[in-house]
């Protein structure tokens, strides 16, 4: 997808999608009968993380869901083919990239995909601590269509912690990013305020998603149906 489709898509979504213009996304699903509950609720993207490492990995078979609902793939470092299996065997339509690729991986990843007559949006994930440069997602530019920002710490994802968002009232891109790192039911006004920020400077459409996962759990994998119902009320009200 081109720079210029993707920013109106997101200014679209804005305008005439969600009465807020915010997506939300449902990350580390685990168990097929919990996917068929949060999948009631209307999420926009369901999160299927493909890292055995993490507790909640998935390896198994999905249920049938609402093709409105985005499946995302969460991969660590993974080899491309093993992106492209995962693609065909989930139908997958979003690619998280949560490890250290780097651009030139992206641009691959993303041919391969087209190759194969597969157009998975792609998520570069970025882990922000407080001494996190905005130009290390420069190289990324016009090859994914998202980026994901993401608290620092000892986990790859799910740590529970947010960090200072404040910092991304700086943001100098326009790429739509997702916020993530440790979001709760209790956040509902902070993500409003900085929403407000971005409609404030003519980019509505840049604080595009928010993903949630381990403050909504009652375990891991397993997801509170009211608080994720309440908390989708919130950011969309």
């Amino acid at each position: 997808m081109h720079q210029e489709n993707m920013n109106e898509k997101a200014l679209t979504t804005s305008a005439s999608g969600q009465s807020s213009g915010m997506s939300l996304k449902v990350c580390g699903m685990q168990q097929p009968g919990n996917m068929i509950q949060v999948a009631e609720l209307q999420p926009d993207y369901m999160g299927l993380i493909f890292y055995e490492k993490s507790p909640r990995y998935f390896d198994g078979e999905l249920p049938e869901i609402s093709s409105e609902i985005k499946k995302a793939g969460v991969f660590v470092n993974a080899e491309i083919e093993e992106i492209k299996a995962k693609v065909l065997k989930y139908n997958l339509n979003a690619i998280q990239l949560h490890g250290e690729e780097d651009a030139g991986y992206a641009k691959d990843l993303k041919g391969e995909l087209q190759k194969s007559g597969n157009t998975p949006e792609i998520i570069k994930v970025f882990s922000v601590g407080d001494d996190f440069d905005f130009q290390q997602i420069k190289p990324f530019e016009g090859i994914v269509d998202y980026f994901l920002f993401d608290t620092k710490g000892k986990l790859r994802g799910g740590n529970g912690t947010e960090f200072d968002w404040q910092i991304l009232k700086n943001y100098p891109s326009d790429t739509p990013f997702f916020l993530s790192g440790g979001i709760g039911p209790e956040h509902g006004r902070a993500i409003a305020e900085l929403k407000s920020h971005f409609h404030r400077n003519g980019k509505p459409g840049l604080l595009y998603a928010v993903d949630v996962n381990s403050k909504f759990e009652l375990k891991p994998g397993l997801k509170k149906l009211k608080e994720l119902k309440d908390f989708k009320t919130n950011i969309n009200s």
